[in-house]
């Protein structure tokens, strides 16, 4: 379940703090976390609720298999992320992926060619939806533009899905017909 738009995501806010520290310890995490959910304006709930919601979500986590309560050598009880909870960490940051858009465009198509086998078709359609998601014209299939310089987004997404020598990012001058792309993407652009 998503939170409203003035809720806290508890469970994105935890397996944020748990990937960015790696193995951490239940001691050392709650207080952090919670000091960094004052920071989200949870502050003015009492501490109980911020432990409260804290405690109830790392038991969700947990069943849901994202988290897993180990002991270190020292016998204190620590959390880390599964391979379930890593991989929910990366759609995390692909749903907050954006390209930033220069104020004046620089005349130039960034085209994402791709050949993913069938046997990958889920991550051949994830890709094209994520492709979409973020504002890219599809040509055919297979071939999707831009006009903006998105090879960052692009390495991350092709790091995401194993993709990397599946997927070619080119920069081009012209594409013939363009008219119908400038329209689509408003760039108003006399040529």
């Amino acid at each position: 379940m998503e939170p409203k738009d003035n809720q806290i995501d508890y469970r994105k806010l935890i397996l944020t703090t748990i990937g960015v520290a790696g193995v951490i310890s239940m001691a050392v995490l709650a207080p952090n976390a919670l000091q960094s959910l004052l920071l989200f304006g949870v502050g003015q709930r009492k501490k109980y609720d911020k432990r409260y919601y804290f405690n109830k979500t790392v038991d969700r986590l947990e069943r849901q298999r994202l988290v897993k309560l180990v002991k270190n050598k020292n016998g204190i009880s620590c959390v880390r992320l599964t391979q379930k909870g890593i991989d929910q960490l990366k759609k995390y940051e692909l749903s907050e992926l954006k390209i930033d858009k220069p104020k004046k465009w620089d005349s130039k198509y960034r085209v994402v060619i791709f050949d993913i086998k069938e046997w990958k078709r889920g991550i051949r359609d994830e890709l094209r939806t994520w492709l979409l998601h973020l504002g890219f014209v599809r040509l055919q299939n297979s071939v999707w533009v831009y006009p903006y310089d998105c090879e960052d987004v692009l390495i991350l997404l092709k790091s995401n899905f194993k993709i990397e020598k599946e997927v070619l990012y080119l920069t081009v001058d012209k594409i013939e017909n363009d008219h119908w792309l400038q329209k689509e993407f408003g760039l108003n652009q006399i040529s």
